[in-house]
């Protein structure tokens, strides 16, 4: 009886620390949650400026993204130039696709590259892609988590308490009942804990590497303006479309054919017997 008294006081304790557990962090527990969310948040710009001596404002933990698109002389050797800038800066490429496209009789390629750099060398990383080429369009965005990585930790150690009471409370138990009513909490607290450390990691890798993707575009062949065109080509081309055209009208009327022949001969013989019941008729009213 004193055990099972014992199991249900503990089972009182977990259930108030999952209610109160976000007013309890608001107080020592929850300052020391916000210090290690900052100090993590914080981490990369800390190490390079010194840590304790930054305003608060520049501890923000901020995820930088960008986009550049650059016309380029030659694909190949401008894919290189961007993989290895991104390398020099201790970054690296995520992702890539290249394509190769045809116009007026040539081909040119084009592609995008994913790339990944430290977050304070994302500036100087973009003004190095804008020496690569012609520049098309430039867009860049940031995103502060300060607050949902604060919000983050202090859930986690909410739950974590929690994990540490059910886990008291689980060795406590006497029934099979007891063992499988906070084993099966247990269980629900340990899934929502990696849950958050799963969405914690992808938010501080994102803050620690910037993204930007940067298109590639080599120039395509052929003139700018049709009007450019050399009359040669133009009348050649133009001869070229007329029998396209021709071989088009042939086909269309191959494909026709057996309409017409199979509906004209239909609309023959209605339009015959048409003409012989009108016939009929006259006779029967001049007679």
């Amino acid at each position: 009886m004193d055990n099972r008294l014992k199991l249900l006081s503990v089972a009182l304790l977990v259930l108030l620390a999952g209610c109160t557990g976000g007013a309890a962090d608001g107080g020592a527990g929850g300052a020391e949650s916000v210090s290690l969310a900052a100090d993590t948040a914080a981490s990369t710009d800390a190490e390079q400026t010194g840590g304790d001596d930054l305003p608060q404002a520049q501890r923000r933990a901020v995820i930088k993204n960008g986009r550049i698109e650059l016309t380029v002389d030659e694909f190949n050797e401008s894919r290189d130039a961007v993989e290895a800038t991104a390398e020099s800066y201790g970054g690296y490429i995520s992702d890539s696709n290249e394509y190769v496209n045809r116009r007026s009789g040539g081909t040119y390629r084009s592609g995008q590259l994913v790339v990944r750099v430290p977050s304070e060398d994302f500036s100087a990383f973009m003004a190095d892609m804008k020496d690569l080429g012609e520049v098309e369009r430039v867009e860049t965005n940031s995103q502060d988590v300060t607050d949902q990585l604060v919000d983050i930790e202090a859930r986690l150690s909410n739950l974590r308490a929690q994990r540490d009471r059910l886990r008291e409370l689980y060795e406590s138990a006497n029934t099979t009942e007891d063992v499988l009513a906070v084993e099966e909490r247990l269980t629900e607290v340990q899934t929502e804990i990696e849950r958050l450390e799963a969405q914690k990691q992808s938010l501080e890798d994102r803050v620690a590497l910037s993204t930007v993707r940067v298109s590639l575009s080599e120039r395509p062949p052929g003139p700018a303006q049709w009007y450019d065109t050399p009359v040669l080509q133009a009348f050649s081309e133009s001869v070229n479309g007329a029998f396209v055209a021709l071989r088009a009208l042939v086909v269309a009327v191959a494909y026709a054919v057996p309409y017409l022949v199979v509906f004209g001969g239909l609309l023959a013989i209605l339009g015959s017997g048409v003409v012989l019941a009108g016939r009929a008729a006259y006779r029967r009213l001049t007679d």
